[in-house]
């Protein structure tokens, strides 16, 4: 059999463990070697040791570098200044995904770019996650902005703020974040951060100035 009667196509954008693709092609004399000719092919990019995604060329559809991050370590959420970024809230481009993570801090560098995972606390990892569905096709975790400022805040080291005033400044000058360009904040997700993590009082006088302007 030769590769191009294999078809990638089907995974999609989805991440895939080589532990599939191996009993996908256990007809072939040597599993491994068959998944290591795909990749020096072109048609498989390695993630990370035992994870790998179909190249879009071949599979026709983008890739997700939330949905890859999601994949690449967990539990995992998509955070910091790349949630921030996916929320239209920062003008800057983002060159490094960012998530946050229960276990320890990790960094994984692979041919589609640097993927960083930020360590926080287990109790308060879970609030102000939202799942969201593309196109019914595949779905990822992510920050709301309120949790990503949150985690920017939590995982900075040395940051203080010792007032509202440098709260404001923080978000405004520092961050460079809109404040108009969202309607309404969830302020509930400040309070609740601020019992379950670190910095409580500085995530109080953050959520003091989206609450009030």
């Amino acid at each position: 059999m030769g590769c191009d009667m294999y078809d990638l196509s089907k995974y999609g954008n989805i991440p895939i463990e080589s532990s599939v693709l191996q009993e996908a092609m256990a007809a072939y004399s040597s599993p491994n070697d068959r998944i290591s000719r795909l990749e020096s092919d072109g048609q498989l990019i390695r993630l990370k040791r035992g994870l790998y995604v179909v190249d879009p060329n071949v599979s026709g559809v983008l890739l997700s570098s939330e949905l890859i991050a999601n994949r690449i370590y967990g539990p995992s959420y998509v955070s910091m200044q790349s949630a921030l970024r996916f929320h239209a809230l920062i003008p800057e481009r983002v060159t490094v995904m960012v998530s946050a993570t229960t276990k320890r801090a990790r960094n994984f560098q692979n041919s589609l770019g640097l993927f960083e995972y930020e360590s926080v606390p287990p109790k308060y990892f879970s609030v102000g996650i939202q799942q969201l569905i593309h196109e019914n096709s595949y779905a990822f975790l992510i920050a709301s902005p309120e949790k990503a400022i949150c985690d920017l805040l939590i995982t900075t080291s040395g940051l203080r703020l010792q007032s509202r005033r440098a709260a404001y400044n923080y978000l405004v000058e520092d961050m460079r974040i809109d404040l108009d360009e969202r309607p309404s904040w969830d302020t509930e997700i400040f309070r609740q951060c601020a019992e379950f993590g670190r910095k409580g009082r500085e995530l109080l006088f953050i959520e003091n100035v989206l609450r009030n302007g």
